[in-house]
């Protein structure tokens, strides 16, 4: 639990683009988010495509570092994946938009849906406005997913980016497709 502030004591606060669209807020990341995306990697399903290890986080503590990873992401680079939001209910759908760690194998643009928010078209319509904003913010032509071969899901959602399979490469000891979006190809939604 963290304690009360003092008075006239400021800690650091995270802020950065919001992003609107017909029916969701991509937004930097609150305290909020953590439980939501502890309980989106505790689902096996979604933990076997985007968790490091492939298997559920299955304590509060892992969820946290997961979450705590995203966002020192925002706070070294400026950058991150967002925390996405239904505009309706509020409720945390997932997290969408850059990742560039060290070692990885380009500038990705990603994607992970609850399990209760799947088959909306969400990941498309998010994965969309984060490739806009990333291709308005960065001098880049090309924009990777990494997909594991199996994730037709996935698959699914590059197609519909208009992205295509340009290689592979090895993370965590598994083989991913490298998806990619293309600059020249691109059509802003």
């Amino acid at each position: 639990m963290i304690p009360p502030l003092k008075p006239g004591a400021r800690l650091l606060e995270v802020s950065g683009p919001r992003i609107a669209t017909d029916r969701l807020i991509l937004r930097p990341w609150q305290a909020r988010d953590v439980a939501a995306n502890t309980a989106m990697l505790s689902d096996p399903d979604t933990a076997r495509f985007i968790t490091p290890d492939r298997k559920p986080v299955t304590n509060e503590t892992n969820g946290w570092r997961n979450a705590a990873i995203i966002m020192g992401h925002w706070a070294l680079h400026g950058f991150g994946m967002f925390a996405v939001e239904d505009k309706s209910s509020g409720r945390y759908v997932g997290r969408v938009g850059p990742w560039c760690p060290p070692g990885w194998p380009g500038f990705e643009v990603g994607w992970g849906i609850a399990r209760e928010f799947r088959g909306r078209g969400y990941a498309v319509e998010a994965a969309r406005a984060a490739i806009d904003w990333t291709f308005a913010t960065f001098d880049l032509d090309r924009i990777v997913h990494c997909i594991v071969p199996h994730n037709a899901a996935s698959q699914a959602v590059a197609r519909r980016l208009g992205a295509a399979i340009d290689g592979e490469a090895e993370m965590s000891g598994e083989k991913v497709d490298l998806w990619v979006t293309r600059r020249a190809g691109w059509r802003p939604g």
